[in-house]
């Protein structure tokens, strides 16, 4: 991890920050720096908030050990990922680390918002850029480390990518983090639950009214 810290300065770290809570249902988005934790924390509020619907992306890239079709991706090949984006089926799509596209289904989200249902989108920078200029009433929410050293550790500790990987991972999140002043408010995940309760709040749901872990 030494050596991965070494790559240059420490960036800063956002401080929290709140916003005005959701009025009612709508559209809530969760970006940050990679391997902040965002899929966990999105995770434990599908687990425990079903009154929250959780959009589930579609991606390129392949699946991780223990990642399930449907429920932490649509896994879909290039081909068919070009042929969403040439429908307009994409409400916001991006290249991530130069490698793999993510994308969410324009027509699953309307059709949740119009059914009632407080949507979360969990996507990337590029991704929450572009859903702003579509839908400029979401809430926007950027979702921080406790320090520089706590993202680097968790980034190492998931063992999911080599250290080149590693050290374009921490490359792109310097960049992520210092786009923060573009977001409503910044949640910082220094435990999971608090993070989750702290985003369910600003979506314009109860904390209190969580529901055992299925």
């Amino acid at each position: 991890m030494t050596e991965l810290n070494d790559q240059g300065p420490v960036p800063a770290i956002p401080a929290a920050r709140t916003a005005v809570v959701a009025p009612g249902p709508g559209v809530t988005v969760l970006a940050g720096p990679t391997a902040v934790g965002k899929g966990t924390v999105s995770a434990y509020v599908r687990d425990h908030f079903p009154q929250a619907w959780l959009s589930v992306s579609a991606t390129t890239r392949p699946a991780r050990p223990g990642e399930q079709e449907g429920v932490h991706y649509f896994f879909t090949s290039p081909e068919e990922f070009d042929e969403l984006v040439e429908r307009d089926q994409m409400l916001e799509w991006a290249v991530v680390h130069g490698l793999n596209r993510y994308g969410t289904r324009r027509d699953r989200v309307e059709e949740a918002v119009a059914a009632g249902r407080h949507v979360l989108l969990e996507i990337d920078l590029q991704g929450a850029r572009q859903v702003r200029r579509s839908m400029p009433d979401a809430t926007f929410v950027f979702l921080a480390p406790p320090s520089w050293d706590e993202l680097v550790s968790r980034l190492v500790g998931r063992g999911t990518e080599g250290p080149e990987e590693q050290r374009r991972r921490l490359d792109t999140a310097r960049l992520e983090l210092a786009a923060e002043p573009e977001f409503d408010a910044v949640v910082v995940n220094d435990t999971v639950e608090r993070a989750a309760d702290e985003l369910v709040r600003l979506m314009g749901l109860d904390p209190e009214r969580r529901s055992p872990q299925a």
